[in-house]
């Protein structure tokens, strides 16, 4: 083939619309996914449980001056809604980290081979990362509506929604990061570590209040804050604050960002 034949063939070749998003690859990142038993058992068992033995105990203790019988919300609740956050932070995280063992078996620098942008790949895997943080949230949910846990219509979606949207978001991207930056043998290790570790210091299984108040100034700047207190304000009955939001968000950008770059840098050889 001419010099001028190859000019024409790369001139012609198109960047696939949506930087190469498609629906066949997602699938086959969601069957990849759902196909490993472990994780799914952890995924679903290990935030019922946790709610089990630590929430269930608590239902019929108030989580505000309102009497259960009047219409307050129990401690149980309020774990309920964390440990459905757990699941989906855990199992997000775990996702995002296999990109490791991918990385490991050659697939990222494949992909760097194609004109699938980064970004996008990001994406793909979120998704797949919020499809197993689902189902531990509602997994979660189902052992708390059968134990008997009270919670209005809106309180029940409110919550689980913004739990699971958020939290699977955020994490699954900060699992890709590490999943990026480390060996296949630790990123799982890791990211649960990370996961654990943040979920203590950002007062996910307590109210923030009845931490030292220098560990309420540090909770504050880690990204389990403000998904954990959008979650829960249904329960507690606080008032918006746009710096929960903004917490998550913020949170999210720098793991995508990372994520990006990391990404890069580990296929830049091909």
């Amino acid at each position: 083939m001419s010099t001028a034949s190859i000019d024409r063939v790369t001139l012609d070749r198109r960047v696939p619309p949506l930087g190469g998003f498609n629906l066949t690859y997602l699938g086959i990142e969601l069957k990849r996914r759902l196909r490993n038993r472990r994780t799914l058992f952890f995924t679903v068992a290990f935030p019922v449980v946790m709610f089990v033995l630590i929430g269930l105990p608590l239902r019929d203790e108030a989580l505000t001056d309102v009497p259960l019988a009047q219409g307050g919300v129990s401690v149980a609740a309020y774990i309920l809604v964390s440990m459905a956050m757990y699941g989906a932070m855990m199992s997000a995280t775990q996702t995002g980290a296999a990109v490791a063992v991918e990385r490991s078996q050659g697939w990222s620098r494949q992909l760097r081979l194609t004109p699938l942008n980064p970004f996008v790949n990001i994406v793909i895997k979120m998704i797949a990362g919020m499809v197993l943080g689902l189902l531990a949230v509602v997994a979660t949910y189902v052992a708390g509506a059968v134990a008997g846990i009270q919670l209005t219509a809106v309180q029940w979606i409110v919550t689980g929604l913004v739990g699971w949207l958020l939290a699977s978001a955020v994490f699954t991207t900060l699992g890709l990061f590490v999943g990026y930056l480390m060996p296949s043998e630790n990123a799982a290790q890791v990211t649960s570590l990370i996961v654990v570790f943040l979920s203590f210091l950002g007062g996910l299984f307590y109210p923030l209040n009845s931490m030292p108040d220098f560990m309420q100034t540090i909770a504050r700047f880690t990204p389990v804050y403000g998904i954990g207190e959008l979650a829960r304000s249904p329960l507690t009955g606080e008032s918006f604050d746009a710096l929960w939001l903004v917490n998550a968000l913020v949170w999210l950008a720098v793991f995508i960002a990372g994520t990006t770059w990391a990404f890069r840098s580990d296929t830049q050889r091909v």
